[in-house]
């Protein structure tokens, strides 16, 4: 289905509208679409196959949820189309409530990673996480060059950064949860650590001015991200040219319960996705490789991921 009179009839429906209208804001999963909508599954479930149909939007699977978002490869003509069509349901009483609605889902959406994370702080050292295993962190040690200014994104208490410090220029730790800031600065002030500050702050909007950092370190911090590729695009924004960017992050994997127990936004991610992030932000000498597998189940692999921001 591709002719313009085909998408015409597409978008003369109006639950069909207020989904793109959404989408053009936020990839959603099927479960979220429906709460925002107050809709049964199967009647957005059904609408949805007709608008990927026609090739309006595209699905991915994470685990057993499915994920829509507007199709990549939409041209500027069918943007414009889509806009245009949203816009005429944005008198509709429902819209506002969808708007709402959104905002709603998204906040809860970080109030889960939030929530396990001010949790477990003060006690990140002594809690299982999935893949902080030293083997995986000494990869990443090996590779830094002092004296340097680093950013460690995601940094939760720093456990990477308080190492870091030691031999590093200035390291910053970013992080979203006030908590893990709160503790995290206690540990530097404990440690005697001038060098080590803490920040609040989102991945996806570091607080961090552009070339101001030689290393950027996401450790484990990347699956926890709204939008993954944002918060690889930061990275290079803040890097120096001939800076260098070091991700930690599981490798895609299909245990469910981490969502809940772990505050997880993403199950892991393939080798070619955070090969395809870091080409995508502009990075060059792209390099991605296994580093460790946990013996026990569900047996979870780390990835090593690494860029180098080009230019002088």
């Amino acid at each position: 289905m591709n002719s313009s009179w085909d998408h015409l009839k597409i978008l003369s429906d109006s639950t069909r509208l207020r989904l793109l209208a959404l989408l053009l804001k936020e990839e959603l999963s099927v479960a979220e679409l429906q709460e925002i909508l107050g809709m049964a599954q199967s009647r957005i479930s059904s609408q949805l196959a007709l608008l990927r149909q026609a090739g309006f939007v595209s699905d991915r699977r994470e685990g057993k949820k499915a994920f829509y978002s507007l199709r990549s490869t939409l041209d500027p003509k069918q943007i414009t189309l889509l806009r245009a069509a949203c816009d005429s349901v944005t008198e509709l009483p429902e819209s506002g409530e969808d708007r709402d609605s959104l905002d709603r889902v998204l906040q809860k959406r970080r109030r889960v990673s939030e929530q396990y994370f001010n949790l477990i702080a003060g006690k990140l050292g002594k809690n299982y996480c999935p893949g902080r295993s030293w083997e995986a962190i000494g990869h990443l040690a090996l590779r830094l060059v002092p004296p340097i200014t680093v950013a460690d994104l995601g940094a939760g208490e720093g456990l990477i950064s308080q190492l870091i410090a030691h031999r590093a220029e200035r390291v910053w730790c970013i992080d979203n949860s006030e908590r893990m800031v709160e503790v995290g600065t206690e540990l530097a002030k404990k440690n005697g650590l001038a060098n080590l500050t803490y920040k609040l702050g989102d991945i996806e909007n570091v607080p961090l001015p552009d070339k101001s950092v030689d290393l950027a370190i996401l450790s484990q911090a990347l699956h926890h991200a709204n939008h993954p590729q944002n918060a690889v695009n930061e990275a290079f924004r803040i890097l120096k040219p001939g800076g260098q960017v070091l991700i930690l992050d599981l490798n895609e994997h299909h245990y469910e319960k981490a969502h809940e127990q772990f505050g997880d936004l993403w199950l892991g991610f393939k080798e070619g996705a955070l090969h395809g992030f870091l080409k995508k932000a502009g990075f060059t000498k792209a390099e991605v490789q296994i580093v460790s597998r946990e013996a026990v189940e569900p047996h979870f692999e780390t990835l090593l991921a690494s860029g180098v921001k080009g230019g002088r």
